[in-house]
Order: structure tokens, then sequence, then C-alpha cells
């Protein structure tokens, strides 16, 4: 499996216990939701497979995973720290009211001034807002995503209409 037919997950934090319990931390929107056979594990750039034995998940966005064929800490120990994937035929789907703005990654962005200004990169999340990162002109813009900036956003097309604030982008421009 390539690394763009798989979408991450999370990662490995530390082992527990004396059998290769392993414990994850989820990255991943609706983690809740995953029901892995297979989890794929990123080693030194290559998505090596390890079938799942059971894997229980906990509020915290963590989860115990117990792997066949690891079933000892010596085994289980270099697996700490390393990034988990999924097929992308497994990511969760979101309901028509699970809809989050962390979702909009892929989406189109047209500004009702500007026109086209580009797709999505990446939404970063922060304690107070969620912020949209995008490539206009070959340069990284970010913008936030609120009501005051959004004015509609399209699930079905995957398009946001914004109206962002005036030399909002001149801003990313002028560097």
């Amino acid at each position: 499996m390539k690394h763009e037919e798989a979408f991450y997950v999370g990662y490995i934090t530390k082992t527990r216990g004396l059998k290769g319990e392993l414990q994850v931390f989820f990255e991943a929107d609706r983690y809740d939701q995953l029901d892995p056979q297979v989890f794929f594990f990123d080693m030194s750039g290559k998505l090596v497979p390890y079938f799942v034995a059971s894997l229980k998940i906990h509020a915290n966005s963590t989860g115990y995973l117990l792997l066949d064929d690891v079933d000892h800490i010596d085994k289980a120990q270099p697996l700490v720290r390393k990034k988990v994937y999924l097929p992308l035929a497994e990511k969760p789907v979101a309901g028509e009211d699970d809809f989050a703005f962390t979702d909009l990654k892929g989406f189109t962005v047209t500004d009702r001034r500007l026109g086209l200004l580009g797709q999505i990169t990446d939404v970063h999340v922060y304690p107070q807002q969620f912020v949209a990162a995008l490539l206009y002109r070959e340069k990284e813009v970010l913008f936030p995503l609120n009501e005051d900036f959004i004015m509609a956003i399209d699930q079905q097309a995957g398009s946001v209409e914004t109206d962002l604030p005036e030399g909002l982008l001149e801003v990313y421009l002028e560097g």
C-alpha cells in the first residue's frame, strides 16, 4: 500500500505491559468509528501491515492495541512513535449532521471579491478556532474558519464561498 492510498490515523505513544500491547493516540476525526482488521505502520517511508488482534478505543483520543505476531514488549518496542495508517476505503464518512471544519480539507475556496482562491490543503485546529490553509499564487495563505468569513459550504460540490477581509491575502503575498 502507498501513502496516497491511505489516511493518517495517529501514532503509537508507548507500550503497555509485557505482552506487546500498544497505546495509540488518534489524530483522525471520528476515530471512535474505526473497526480495522489491519493497521499500516510507517516503517522508514514504507507502509507495513500488521493484523489487529484487538483494539479498545477510549474517549480521550487513545486506544489500546494488540497485534497478531506482536506478543512481547520486545516486539512492540520498535513500533513506538510510528505513524499508523488505514486504507482510504476505511475512512469514516461524516453524516449530514456530523460535518466539521476539519472535513473542509480538499474543498475549493471561492471569495466573493477575488474569485477562485484554490483548494484547502490543511485545516489547523487551535483552542479558539479552526484555520484553513491554501496555496494562493504559490504562497500559503491562512484564514479563520468562522461565520464572519464563510458565506456558504456546499458539501456535495466540495466548495466553500468566503467573504475575506480586504487586505488579508495581500499580507501573505507581500513577503
